[in-house]
């Protein structure tokens, strides 16, 4: 309640009461007024400042014109990129379910994870992009990459904006399918002025390392260049090493130590403290001859008082220059530093990566004792060894013919729960050929099937070719029949093996069909090479009209193949024309069965309708006639009273004369 000047004067000591004036105005205190002799303090001219500052109210900016239903907000576009969501987005439930989720990823459901991922996209709970990537990430570790795509195109697909995490795991997915290309498209549309996000220097070094790895060198320094001219990052050590890396399996040593150069400009001329580049730079000297220069910058980086920082991959990159280079003695010494620097989490001086640069740096020198032996040691440095490198100790062992030794690290895979893959059963298939174990060699390959793994065209040719060696050339052409039963195309490889084959055993009949469906095969080309091979072996035996007739069978089952395939197309379309003539008619029926049941709908409709009427008029006579009725009867009723009361007083008349007559 507010207070007024009256009643608070009435609180105050009688002497300094003021009398009010009747033009006096009663104010109210919890009213601001403003008063033209009121003294200004600072809170009023806040107050008067904030007032100033206010934004007007809608009615004083005029008529608010209407929207259409349906229509998009003004300003609003639909098309517009969504910027990601932040960090503190993942709290309450949706923290919740990301934990659920993680759990899953963990204990390696990745089925169930990415199908509570979707479910959860459109319910009331929505999964962040956090979420998403964590999953995203799971299957990009397990090279499920069908999954990995399927999965990125439906979160895009239900609006879930991207980080700079997704793009970057996008990118990793088509670099490690070896499609550089496609995933330097998708790095250049994160450059556009309307991106939501920018590249980080994961997405540069990602591509920098793919870009060099397959050999695109040019567009490796076009993108080196690029994160220099934008300026959206600093000069980058990572990708400098990788692009140099590229250079050095490349045979150019002279780009290498240039672009080390140049590195060393851009960071102001003097040492590079990243140890990453050091590696390749070394590789780099190796190439030019300059060994002494090489050991002097090992010396230099890695000796005492060295401020260069070096990690596990950092110091990866330096053992193996040294092992590929025969300072194996450097590198033993090196790795048993690096061994005594690991002290987990604080530093991690030793990865996988090191011990499979050892086990080469051993096998390249015929130590494969020594090899097995650092192998084993992997599980002291809490390391797990994974398919690739058993696969890289394999293929070492089979190459030097020591397939006992290849077949047990084989079997220690399969104790240790690592699942061998296609390339583990093609290295020990080409180790068993190697030292004659034939039947071995078909048994790891049938084994295949077995495991559930899918054998390419080129797992394939290793058998054919090791059973076409040792002249069973039947088992071989066998294999070749099997490969239309497990949707495996052959190449050119595989015809030409038999092809071959058959020319040395003298079997041209045979040969001549192995021709014949590289005619007929539109996916591989007959090469000049093998028809003059054909042509010659024909030709010693006196059959030089074959190729000829060879040629007319060809032409003549393409043709065949032509008039099948348009007769087929023929069938195909008037079967088509038929289904859409009776969908058509299915159509039409049910348009008039629906248009019958309408009308017989609003027939009964206007039935109810008529009668309602006819009732309601019926219903109106009858009363009038009732009311007739009671009318008439009403006006009988009184005329009888009025009868029947004159009738008495006649009555009471001839009573009154008779007695006034005996009176007389």
């Amino acid at each position: 309640m507010a207070l007024s000047k009256p009643l608070f004067s009435g609180l105050l000591p009688l002497s300094l009461r003021v009398p009010i004036r009747s033009q006096h105005r009663l104010l109210c205190l919890a009213t601001p007024t403003d008063l033209p002799d009121a003294p200004t303090d600072a809170a009023a001219e806040r107050r008067r400042r904030k007032r100033r500052l206010r934004v007007e109210p809608p009615s004083s900016r005029g008529p608010v014109p209407q929207r259409t239903p349906g229509a998009p907000r003004p300003g609003s576009n639909r098309n517009a990129l969504k910027l990601p969501e932040p960090a503190s987005v993942l709290s309450g439930k949706r923290l919740d379910l990301h934990h659920r989720i993680l759990t899953l990823v963990r204990e390696n459901d990745l089925d169930e994870a990415a199908l509570l991922t979707r479910h959860s996209i459109y319910s009331n709970c929505r999964p962040t992009v956090f979420t998403c990537n964590a999953v995203l990430a799971a299957l990009l570790r397990q090279a499920r990459y069908a999954d990995f795509l399927s999965l990125h195109r439906f979160v895009t697909q239900a609006s879930v904006a991207p980080t700079v995490a997704t793009h970057n795991l996008f990118i990793q997915a088509y670099c490690d399918c070896r499609r550089p290309e496609t995933a330097l498209e998708h790095f250049r549309l994160l450059l556009k002025d309307e991106s939501p996000v920018l590249p980080s220097p994961t997405t540069y070094r990602i591509l920098a390392r793919s870009l060099a790895e397959n050999g695109k060198l040019d567009l490796a320094l076009e993108l080196k260049d690029g994160m220099l001219e934008r300026g959206l990052i600093a000069p980058d050590p990572q990708v400098y090493a990788f692009v140099m890396g590229g250079f050095v399996n490349a045979g150019d040593g002279d780009t290498t130590l240039s672009l080390y150069e140049e590195l060393k400009d851009k960071l102001g001329g003097g040492p590079i403290l990243d140890g990453v580049v050091y590696g390749n730079l070394m590789k780099g000297y190796f190439l030019k001859g300059m060994e002494k220069e090489a050991m002097d910058c090992y010396t230099e980086v890695l000796g005492e008082g060295s401020k260069v920082r070096f990690g596990a991959v950092s110091y990866n990159m330096v053992l193996d220059a040294l092992g590929r280079n025969g300072k194996l003695d450097d590198a033993v010494l090196l790795f048993d530093r690096m061994c005594k620097e690991h002290d987990p989490p604080r530093k991690i001086a030793v990865n996988l990566g090191s011990f499979n640069v050892m086990v080469d740096a051993y096998c390249r020198v015929e130590r494969f004792q020594d090899a097995i032996e650092v192998f084993g040691k992997m599980g002291e440095k809490r390391c797990t060894p994974d398919a690739l490198s058993y696969n890289s100790l394999i293929d070492w062992l089979g190459k030097n013919e020591l397939v006992g030794e290849a077949e047990g690290l084989y079997k220690e895979m399969g104790e240790h729960g690592i699942n061998p893959d296609e390339y583990t059963y093609v290295l020990l298939i080409e180790s068993c050929f190697r030292v004659d174990k034939v039947d071995d060699a078909v048994g790891y390959f049938n084994k295949m099937f077995d495991v559930g793994l899918r054998p390419n065209a080129n797992a394939f040719n290793k058998v054919i070719d090791g059973l076409v060696k040792v002249d069973r050339i039947d088992e071989a052409q066998g294999f070749f029949d099997l490969m239309p039963e497990k949707e495996v195309k052959p190449n050119l490889a595989s015809y030409e093996l038999l092809l071959r084959a058959y020319i040395n055993v003298a079997k041209l009949d045979d040969a001549i069909k192995m021709a014949k469906g590289i005619l007929l095969d539109e996916s591989v080309v007959f090469t000049d090479e093998l028809k003059a091979l054909l042509e010659d072996a024909l030709e010693k035996e006196g059959r030089n009209g074959d190729m000829t007739k060879l040629y007319e069978d060809v032409e003549k089952e393409k043709a065949e193949a032509a008039a099948r395939a348009a007769e087929e197309k023929a069938r195909a379309e008037a079967l088509a024309k038929e289904e859409e003539e009776k969908k058509k008619a299915e159509a039409k029926a049910k348009e008039e069965s629906a248009a019958r049941a309408s009308r017989a709908a609003i027939d009964a409709v206007l039935g109810r309708k008529r009668q309602g009427e006819n009732a309601e008029t019926s219903d109106g006579t009858n009363v009038d006639e009732a009311q007739v009725v009671e009318s008439h009867s009403d006006t009988v009723g009184t005329v009888g009273e009025q009868n029947e009361g004159d009738d008495s007083k006649k009555e009471s008349g001839d009573a009154s004369s008779q007695v006034i007559a005996s009176s007389s």
